[in-house]
């Protein structure tokens, strides 16, 4: 009975950290701007509830109890920082709220747009204001983000702190801007949501329980976004473009749960629900005359989505919006897909050319698509050992053992 006690109270601890962690983090914050300290309360929390929930049973609302927890936590901190007077209308303040979210069963106010936006304020560091984005409201941990960024993960910590801490100092609050300040802090949103939901699209599976709700969660916030903030072109775009790849999950994998490439999917089983919504955001996005990075992206989704009607893919206009993206980008990322693209216009060599251009930037070298994508090019060129060995470091970097398996399939065709 013990060990399924512990197991239950864990599993309902993971359950809310996963879909919660980082409204409860924003609601613990909004008062004092402290996000550290919110952190540190909420960890303790988790604590407690690992130590009392196998005794007692999950809470009927887990998230309250761990506010509630968090609160008192924060309440104790803030007793052995002040003390006397200076104290009495802080910790009279938190008391009552400590007491509202102990009576009321009804979720917990969702604050994490507003920290989002906060984090993103002017003062913080433009480097480190999406980091911290995906590590306050998101719950990513400081390594997977300095892997993202490409620096240690002690470096990708350090500034995390002094990001925090700069925060608190600086009072800046946590609300939505006036229209005037969004330019400044949209880009740092918007670039954080889409992160969130790359890490969710990568695992497909939804073997990850950290990463299973990912996705789902990005689209959400997407959505948020734009009914928050109506006439922003780049918002709608991102949604648009988050939307146009989840309509084609069903396709990602076929009965027996391989892999299948974009090129090979079946367009019936992409979702038309979520292709209808993204073509109309994507066209009241192009009515405002005001093109970003999201949008062109949007717009190679919806260039790749129209072979479901006319059975064929555009790749002339696909490498023409790949140079625009790669003009505002300068991203490797953009110049292997364009370079996919170019190949599928000019032939394997032109594409094998365009990967030349890129193949001494380091972000590249542990990049699994670029190794592919050299493979393929490699093989449709007759230069088989060749293929061999960038499929076999494509390999050795893939995560995901159904994209794994579809790499070994290839080269042991190219092997035969």
């Amino acid at each position: 009975m013990t060990s399924i006690s512990n197991e239950l109270a864990a599993q309902t601890a993971e359950r809310v950290a996963r879909s919660s962690y980082g409204k409860l983090v924003a609601y613990l914050a909004a008062r004092n701007r402290d996000v550290a300290s919110a952190e540190d309360a909420l960890a303790e929390a988790f604590t407690s509830a690992l130590q009392e929930w196998p005794r007692t049973g999950p809470p009927g609302n887990p998230e309250a109890w761990l506010l509630t927890v968090a609160r008192r936590k924060q309440i104790d901190a803030a007793r052995r920082r002040i003390s006397g007077t200076l104290a009495a209308p802080h910790l009279h303040l938190m008391a009552e709220e400590i007491a509202a979210a102990e009576a009321s069963a009804t979720a917990i106010p969702d604050k994490r747009l507003a920290l989002m936006f906060a984090c993103a304020h002017p003062a913080i560091d433009p480097a480190v204001r999406t980091p911290l984005i995906l590590q306050t409201v998101l719950g990513f941990d400081a390594a997977t983000i300095a892997s993202a960024f490409l620096v240690s993960p002690a470096t990708m910590s350090q500034r995390l702190v002094r990001a925090k801490f700069k925060l608190k100092e600086a009072g800046i609050p946590f609300a939505i801007p006036e229209p005037a300040e969004l330019p400044r802090r949209l880009e740092a949103v918007l670039d954080a949501i889409y992160a969130c939901f790359t890490d969710g699209w990568s695992d497909a599976e939804g073997g990850d329980s950290g990463r299973r709700d990912h996705s789902e969660e990005a689209i959400w916030l997407g959505e948020l976004v734009v009914s928050l903030l109506p006439g922003q072109p780049e918002a709608m775009s991102l949604l648009a473009l988050m939307l146009y790849v989840e309509s084609r999950r069903p396709a990602r994998r076929n009965a027996h749960g391989d892999y299948v490439p974009l090129s090979e999917q079946d367009p019936g089983d992409w979702i038309g629900l979520l292709i209808g919504r993204a073509e109309a955001l994507l066209f009241e996005a192009s009515r405002l005359e005001e093109m970003g990075p999201f949008q062109v992206q949007a717009a190679i989704q919806s260039a790749h989505i129209a072979r479901r009607i006319t059975g064929e893919t555009d790749w002339q206009a696909i490498v023409q919006l790949y140079d625009v993206l790669l003009t505002m980008t300068a991203s490797p990322v953009v110049a292997i897909n364009r370079a996919i693209g170019v190949a599928e216009v000019r032939g394997a060599e032109a594409g094998l050319a365009a990967l030349a251009e890129i193949s001494t930037d380091a972000a590249i070298i542990q990049y699994q698509p670029y190794w592919a994508a050299k493979a393929d090019l490699l093989a449709r060129c007759g230069d088989a050992a060749g293929a061999d060995e960038a499929y076999a470091v494509a390999i050795g970097l893939e995560a995901d053992p159904a994209v794994r398996g579809f790499l070994t399939r290839r080269r042991q065709a190219l092997r035969q």
